[in-house]
């Protein structure tokens, strides 16, 4: 098949970690033809969806582990598959681009499916699945957000469209912050905030467990460093060998019918305890780590779910 990755610089991605690149490591050892391009060079040119490309071959060196041809521009129409790949922040560029994708659905299969990842935002997705989601509130206005912390006393308070860990704050019993971080946070953003009970489970570590076309494959666990409340990998985490236990199984049997309808192939969940706190969609991670503790081809796995896919188109 031939294959485009849309993504963000492939340059700086650590070839250790990246989902990215071992989904094109793995598309590239099945044979397919490699393409990327940035989500800057993606554009509408009267009818067709086109995008300034390179061929792309990947190999384990980092620091010349991708091998790019000459730029040229390509009509995604004529790709099998297009990867949505590059990381948030979910904003209108972001979205821009899920709609541009829309266009070549007929001739495309897109991953995951744009139109779902438009509206499926990590963090409102999961409003779907209330019996299985800490208590929470979406709100910009303050006094909504210290009526749930009057409620909950020791609660996480983090941007609604934010990743990667990025302004996460726990504010226990005691803090006198909230008012200072409101007002911090939309003095720069129009966008709601997002409040959660603090689940103290987390000390044991935040499982992020990987989902393909709606069937779980496995799960890392990602244990805060010390004195830190978050687990983002990126930010201090260690990440662990962990199994699904039966709460785990349970919130993927709900979740995996719903995934697999709305062609959303490649998904994380992140799970502290007996909740799931987040639905990742966009761009999630954690293969490698995955491959590495269970010894299981993940990258393969998606693979041949995409194949199948786009042999019954």
């Amino acid at each position: 098949m031939k294959i485009a990755f849309q993504m963000d610089p492939i340059e700086s991605v650590n070839i250790n970690a990246d989902s990215t690149f071992r989904i094109a490591e793995e598309a590239q050892a099945r044979g397919h033809e490699i393409y990327y391009y940035l989500p800057d060079d993606l554009a509408y040119e009267e009818g067709r969806i086109t995008a300034r490309a390179r061929s792309l071959k990947v190999q384990r060196i980092q620091g010349d582990h991708a091998k790019l041809g000459p730029e040229h521009k390509i009509d995604l129409a004529d790709m099998d598959v297009v990867w949505l790949r590059q990381d948030p922040p979910f904003d209108m560029h972001y979205i821009t681009t899920t709609h541009l994708l829309d266009r070549i659905a007929d001739s495309t299969f897109v991953v995951n499916n744009p139109f779902w990842v438009r509206n499926s935002p990590e963090k409102l997705m999961v409003l779907d699945f209330i019996d299985f989601m800490p208590p929470t509130t979406i709100a910009r206005d303050l006094r909504t957000i210290r009526e749930f912390k009057a409620k909950h006393g020791d609660i996480i308070l983090k941007p609604l469209y934010g990743n990667g860990g990025a302004g996460v704050f726990r504010l226990d019993a005691n803090d006198r912050n909230l008012a200072s971080l409101h007002e911090l946070f939309t003095g720069t953003s129009r966008e709601p905030l997002i409040a959660q009970k603090f689940l103290p489970a987390v000390s044991a570590g935040d499982k992020r467990v990987i989902l393909v076309d709606g069937e779980p494959v496995g799960a890392i666990n990602r244990v805060p460093a010390e004195g830190e409340t978050r687990s983002n990998l990126h930010v201090g985490g260690r990440a662990e060998k962990v199994e699904l236990t039966e709460r785990d199984k349970e919130i993927c049997a709900a979740l995996g019918p719903v995934l697999k309808e709305k062609d959303l192939i490649f998904v994380g969940i992140d799970v502290i305890g007996d909740y799931i706190t987040e639905i990742n969609v966009t761009s999630p991670t954690g293969i490698q780590e995955l491959e590495r503790f269970d010894g299981i081809n993940v990258a393969a796995k998606i693979w041949e779910a995409i194949e199948a896919r786009v042999a019954a188109r």
